[in-house]
């Protein structure tokens, strides 16, 4: 039935395979995308959202790099929100709400739309694999599909089990059945395997709500949006999202169900995201809290069905039924479905090189939940990464390896590999070093020429981003040679509490003080001109105001930066042997023997590594 070989044969398709088939096939390989149900293809299985909090910088970090997340994203949004505005530009996180049925749609669309790109619907049960080399897979009926390389992104199904209250059942998620065999087969090769659960919230009829009782969330003002690319549009019109609470009486009905709940009673023995905690859990853990926030999402245009941001539960449906019905707005609610928990297999991430290729056999990739994460946008990058970095070895080059000062997805990938994860992996700001330098307004700059140099970003891509890189570093100029007099400026200065100027100078200077804000530059008369002038887009502009407003942050960022690529070009050999260091603590011996990092950089970066094991390490390779 497959006669030919394929380079790349990416399992499973939800938002980690969609984007690994579509990186590889757009980089030239011919890729087969393998899946359970092509019905369901990049289902959002949780929230209908993309974005947020350093959620949002990874999808422009995708879409920067020539990925889909982006523009399907934009397509299919309802509704825009830029995130911490009120907070520094590194904070800014873009996120929309999405329509869940036409983000599906758009996917597929686009994707059998993408040259090289083969279907196929059936579970791959396993994997063919010859002297520690992958060759293939092998499906549920049997038939085997050779390839030169295999990413795997199986998500929730691998052995995945489903739990409302005391019922339990195998299954991928609602509705679907779950993956078997591919553990197995992992195992026997040598992989460590573990089990992680997470959950999601019931989903109910909008019909049967009192929007009236609950406080409206409406979108931006001026939405922006997730692509570089002129292939969308901002939204003109949006859905109005809106937030209720739980209360003490909602808290004592879900208490009541405490007993039967596989969370307390012993049945769902792995561990669940620690960023976003079931309901019972909240409430266990926050006793001291009176009430908890609930956002009350629509799931589309044109669907009356609502999902229930921050009631994820896998108690009974019988008390998921009368909490809800306590709640503000709820009283006559209609259940579509109820909440439920999900246990499945993944693999820890430390059994991974930084091209999320595995070092146990050659050619085999895991990208997404498989390895630990949570999260449709961090599975996203892993699957473009891998898809990238697949394409690159059938291509017998070099791979694409992000560092943590040039993305997001750098850090989550080395966070990864390097520190390992025993709860589900959720990517925040916080866990970025350089975050001034990865905002999401210049991923553009950091990536898009990256992935112009492997084929991957399109000649446009890199034209639009070459062309918002020079204007802004013009207006920037601009700043720097243009003066304001004290009657052009004091009256702004005086509105913001700023001390009036006594004589000109220059705008760069006037820009810097701390009580300008970013909104204010543009109120400048010879600001004004100068953009409409040159017609620049909002995009250039912002760019700009934060290059002036921010340059002592960024240039300190990126001199802290450069100091640590010295020590991620010092590379450790492969085969370098730690147990011969005898001055090294036995720890570190094992935890880098393990790991086996590839520079000294990404050694010290290993828990259980000291600053004396790396000083050791230094003199021992003769540095």
């Amino acid at each position: 039935m497959f006669l030919e070989k394929y380079d790349v044969i990416v399992v499973g398709a939800g938002h980690a395979g969609c984007e690994a088939a579509a990186s590889a096939a757009n980089m030239g390989c011919k890729t087969l995308l393998v899946t359970m149900s092509l019905q369901n293809i990049a289902q959002m299985s949780c929230n209908p959202a993309m974005g947020g909090i350093a959620k949002g910088q990874i999808v422009r970090e995708i879409d920067a790099l020539g990925g889909y997340s982006g523009i399907v994203s934009d397509k299919t949004a309802v509704q825009f929100k830029m995130l911490n505005q009120s907070k520094g530009p590194a904070m800014w996180s873009p996120r929309c709400q999405s329509d869940r049925m036409r983000f599906s749609e758009e996917w597929r669309l686009m994707l059998e739309n993408t040259p090289n790109l083969d279907f196929y619907q059936e579970m791959v049960k396993g994997l063919i694999v010859k002297n520690n080399k992958v060759e293939g897979v092998v499906t549920s009926l049997g038939i085997e599909i050779k390839s030169k390389t295999v990413v795997l992104t199986n998500g929730t199904f691998l052995n995945g089990l489903i739990h409302i209250g005391e019922k339990q059942f195998g299954g991928g998620r609602a509705g679907e059945s779950a993956a078997y065999g591919i553990t197995e087969d992992l195992v026997k090769l040598g992989f460590e395997a573990g089990r992680m659960k997470t959950g999601t919230p019931p989903r109910v009829d909008g019909r049967s709500l009192d929007y009236s009782k609950m406080r409206e969330e409406p979108g931006d003002v001026n939405p922006a949006k997730f692509s570089y690319s002129d292939a969308t549009k901002p939204l003109t019109h949006q859905k109005l999202c809106h937030m209720t609470y739980t209360s003490q009486e909602v808290h004592d009905i879900l208490r009541e169900g405490f007993d039967r709940s596989p969370m307390f009673n012993g049945r769902i023995k792995s561990i669940g995201p620690r960023y976003c905690p079931s309901i019972e859990d909240k409430i266990n853990r926050f006793a001291d809290k009176e009430r908890h926030q609930l956002f009350v999402e629509p799931e589309g245009w044109n669907t009356v069905e609502v999902y229930v941001n921050g009631f994820s539960t896998s108690l009974p449906e019988d008390i998921q039924f009368k909490a809800l019905r306590s709640v503000a707005g709820f009283e006559n609610v209609k259940f579509f479905r109820p909440g439920y928990a999900i246990e499945y297999d993944y693999f820890p991430p430390t059994q991974l090189k930084h091209t999320l290729e595995t070092k146990l056999v050659d050619g085999l990739y895991f990208a997404g939940q498989i390895n630990g994460t949570t999260g449709y946008e961090e599975a996203a990058s892993q699957g473009l990464m891998a898809g990238i970095n697949a394409a690159l070895k059938v291509r017998e080059q070099e791979p694409m390896i992000l560092r943590r000062d040039e993305a997001y997805i750098g850090v989550l990938i080395d966070d990864l590999i390097t520190k390992g994860t025993e709860e589900p992996y959720r990517m925040f700001t916080s866990r970025a070093e350089y975050r001034t330098l990865l905002r999401q307004d210049n991923a553009d700059f950091r990536l898009t020429p990256k992935s112009y140099e492997i084929g991957l970003a399109s000649v446009s891509r890199m034209k639009r981003m070459e062309y918002k890189f020079s204007e802004s570093d013009k207006m920037v100029d601009f700043f720097k040679e243009t003066s304001l007099t004290p009657d052009e400026a004091n009256p702004i200065l005086i509105e913001n509490g700023s001390s009036p100027m006594v004589q000109s100078d220059k705008m760069f200077k006037v820009f810097s003080r701390p009580q300008i804000e970013l909104s204010d530059i543009v109120k400048f008369e010879k600001v004004k001109n100068y953009i409409s002038e040159n017609n620049l887009d909002d995009e250039i502009v912002e760019q700009a105001e934060i290059l002036v407003k921010y340059s002592g942050y960024i240039e300190k960022e990126r001199n802290n930066a450069e100091k640590l690529t010295r020590l991620e070009e010092m590379k450790i050999p492969d085969n370098f042997d730690y147990h011969k260091i005898k001055s090294m603590s036995i720890e570190a011996k094992q935890k880098l023997s393990k790991i086996r990092p590839i520079t000294i950089s990404q050694a010290s970066r290993i828990s259980g590594v000291s600053p004396a094991d790396i000083s050791v390490l230094l003199i021992h390779m003769g540095r």
